[in-house]
């Protein structure tokens, strides 16, 4: 078995679509449109599948808004560092809403930033030295992510 990809319903396609190609520095992979069924969708990634696991974002013909519910946590992305990956975050406009820091009880370097439809991003600092290479090998010199 293989992760393939986590769905997120969002109220705004084009401002989601934004959000983590601009912000997150992903890579908008492939769109399509249900006319019949009214739903639009967007996948987005650091590279496809199934060499890499997909965000594939949903948008419902006419909702705005939904409940995010107490059983949602995070998506996690690793990043090298995560004081920096903020400060790029609030420059592209990003929302950060815990600082990057040691995780409460442990040495582990995290943050939070949430994006327009109020979902969860964990950044967690990994330095393993295969992460760091099959990073700067897939970024792309737009992704904010990269140097940070």
């Amino acid at each position: 078995m293989r992760f393939l990809h986590t769905m997120l319903r969002v109220g705004n396609l084009q401002r989601s679509i934004d959000f983590y190609t601009q912000v997150l520095g992903m890579q908008l992979l492939r769109t399509s449109e249900n006319p019949e069924y009214k739903y639009s969708l967007a996948f987005l990634g650091y590279g496809r599948n199934p060499e890499h696991a997909e965000l594939e974002l949903t948008y419902n013909w006419g909702v705005e808004s939904y409940e995010l519910g107490t059983a949602y946590g995070h998506i996690a992305l690793g990043v090298p560092d995560a004081y920096a990956a903020c400060e790029k975050i609030k420059a592209a406009g990003g929302n950060v809403t815990r600082e990057a820091g040691p995780v409460k009880g442990g040495s582990t370097v995290i943050a939070f930033v949430t994006d327009p439809d109020g979902y969860k991003i964990e950044l967690i600092q990994t330095k393993s030295t295969t992460y760091d290479n099959r990073r700067q090998s897939d970024a792309k010199s737009t992704d904010p992510l990269h140097s940070a």
